[in-house]
């Protein structure tokens, strides 16, 4: 049994690493004071579109101990999906990289599970949950708290030495750690990704006018591609890698070892008109277990052909 805190927290760190994690960063769990006036200020303004779901649980998404109860760290983990072939590249319909392989949500999750019972071998019975992207988490606040990286101009997490090509997953317990602090914004005066996102989602730096992003309208939103946007979509049917993509901290990204993430032969292989004439038969073959099921094919078919219209 460990019950050194400055060991617990240094075993902690080796497990991610062992489980194939970028890097493990610990904060204390607390109030988010600093981005409670943020988070409302975003939904007052309606930048959250159709996904009324941000507004929901409030009080949760700011303060991790109304998920856990005695919750007194958080650990932020970072896990690489940066491919070794970028599809987009090519004159075809596009899909965000995170999306080339299987859903990220069933390999991580199995990966926290592994870490925590890990820690609970070692320390004992504790209150814990995990998150990838599945519960109300303010993720990249605690990521930054966490130094694993600064928020960007984008609104994604930045890291020096990974870029921002990676999920961010959670362990929240009532187990006191070694917390790490912030690091320095290192953004500077870069304003590529505000100039690169061609339907004007970045009107300001550090905020994301989601109800504008690519990856919002061709994920979450459920009705018809407004028309404001024709000609702007740059062929993106799936998510939008823009930002980053110009980012120039994603120089230093590393191509991920992750099998699950390797796309499907045929997903490599589509051409245009493989895109625009994709049956229910070829929808599930090649995106079986993706985060592209989704939009479902009806939602797929509505982007490619927004897309379509904008050529």
């Amino acid at each position: 049994m460990i019950l050194d805190q400055t060991k617990l927290t240094y075993f902690i760190k080796q497990k991610a690493t062992e489980e194939g994690f970028l890097s493990c960063g610990i904060a204390k769990a607390e109030f988010l004071e600093e981005e409670a006036p943020k988070l409302e200020k975003w939904l007052n303004q309606g930048m959250h579109g159709e996904m009324a779901y941000m507004a929901n649980h409030f009080d949760k998404r700011l303060d991790p101990r109304k998920l856990v109860d005695g919750a007194k760290s958080v650990i932020s983990l970072l896990y690489n999906y940066y491919p070794e072939k970028n599809l987009a590249e090519e004159d075809n319909y596009k899909i965000a990289k995170y999306a080339y392989g299987k859903d990220y949500h069933y390999i991580i999750k199995p990966k926290l599970k592994t870490i925590l019972n890990e820690i609970i071998e070692h320390v004992g019975d504790v209150n814990a949950r995990v998150f990838v992207d599945s519960a109300p988490v303010h993720e990249r606040a605690w990521a930054a708290k966490a130094g694993q990286g600064w928020v960007g101009k984008n609104s994604l997490l930045l890291n020096k030495q990974s870029g921002s090509f990676f999920f961010l997953a959670e362990i929240i317990l009532d187990v006191d750690l070694d917390y790490d602090g912030p690091v320095k914004d290192y953004c500077g005066t870069c304003s590529k990704c505000m100039d690169a996102c061609p339907t004007d989602a970045i009107p300001e730096p550090y905020v994301v006018d989601g109800s504008r992003c690519i990856s919002y309208l061709t994920i979450e939103l459920r009705d018809q591609i407004p028309e404001e946007f024709r000609g702007k979509m740059e062929n993106w049917v799936f998510g939008c890698d823009i930002c980053q993509d110009v980012c120039p901290w994603n120089r230093f990204s590393k191509k991920h070892q992750e099998e699950a993430f390797v796309p499907h032969d045929k997903l490599e292989g589509m051409s245009t008109s493989d895109w625009e004439e994709i049956t229910e038969e070829m929808f599930r073959e090649v995106f079986k277990g993706s985060a592209v099921k989704r939009t479902k094919l009806e939602g797929l078919k509505r982007n490619i052909s927004f897309a379509k219209k904008n050529a």
